[in-house]
């Protein structure tokens, strides 16, 4: 029998003997026994089996010495087996039930981190996101002085990031429809929605560093939207268009949308003085 084979029996009957045991363990009755075989199974990386015998620990072992420290190492072991959206919930349940407890900070900390671990990529629903950093906003506040505030001011300014990329999308996409009408059920315009997301992402996001991309957005829908005016509204729009393009070249000088900035003035200007004469 070559070795291959009898090292494939060889874990066979491990896992075997493992498996025995742990329904030996999870059948008892003896929760001190179960708690410390949970503990094990946790500091040995075998997280699912840890939470199924934690699952039934936090209410047995209610009222006892062991119920605190079952809870959050329950809600440790759930996100270490990156069940993010249960860890979430155990943590908050800890923070319930021991607000003062010895897991409390940390507690207070995984609620956010849970939450940023299952957060979608920014195309998707943001509302996790948001979750992550009003959780993330309340350890701050809590523990102004807290062991993990650099990582969580860091997490913060990540999670932010994703959000400015999800306005970002929106708009970009509402630039690349364009004339289409037929997503507009409430009125408007795709190229003003594209302004108006812009805009308002550049007041939420003062200090993002996509200011140029929402800059370069709005420059070019505002120039699309005054090509498609009617003639009332034409020269408004052109004259609107124009001073954009001027302010995009003040803010971004060395941009590489400078030659697109002059071109459109150039346009614009003739459009102006057209009306004017």
């Amino acid at each position: 029998m070559n070795k291959t084979v009898w090292v494939g029996l060889l874990s066979l009957l491990l896992f075997s003997s493992c498996a025995k045991e742990f329904n030996q363990v999870y059948k008892s009755t003896d929760y001190h026994y179960k708690y410390e075989y949970a503990k094990e199974c946790f500091a040995n990386g075998k997280y699912t089996r840890a939470v199924t015998l934690l699952q039934e620990l936090i209410v047995q072992a209610k009222g006892t010495a062991e119920a605190e420290e079952s809870l959050y190492m329950l809600a440790m072991a759930e996100y270490c087996d990156r069940d993010y959206a249960t860890a979430s919930e155990t943590f908050k349940r800890y923070q319930k039930s021991y607000p003062r407890g010895a897991y409390a900070e940390m507690a207070e900390f995984y609620v956010g981190e849970s939450l940023y671990q299952s957060t979608p990529e920014p195309r998707l629903d943001q509302s996790e996101t948001v979750q992550a950093i009003q959780a993330f906003q309340e350890y701050l506040d809590l523990y102004p002085d807290a062991k993990l505030k650099d990582k969580a001011q860091q997490r913060l300014f990540s999670l932010q990031d994703k959000l400015v990329e999800k306005e970002l999308y929106s708009a970009q996409l509402y630039y690349d429809l364009g004339s289409y009408f037929g997503n507009c059920t409430s009125g408007g315009n795709n190229y003003e929605a594209c302004i108006v997301t812009s805009q308002n992402a550049l007041k939420d996001y003062p200090y993002t560093n996509r200011r140029e991309n929402f800059a370069v957005l709005i420059m070019k829908s505002k120039y699309e939207l005054a090509q498609q005016s009617v003639e009332t509204k034409k020269l408004e729009r052109f004259q609107d268009a124009e001073d954009e393009c001027y302010g995009f070249i003040n803010e971004y000088p060395d941009s590489k949308e400078r030659k697109r900035a002059e071109d459109y003035i150039e346009k614009c200007k003739k459009v102006t003085s057209t009306a004017k004469d």
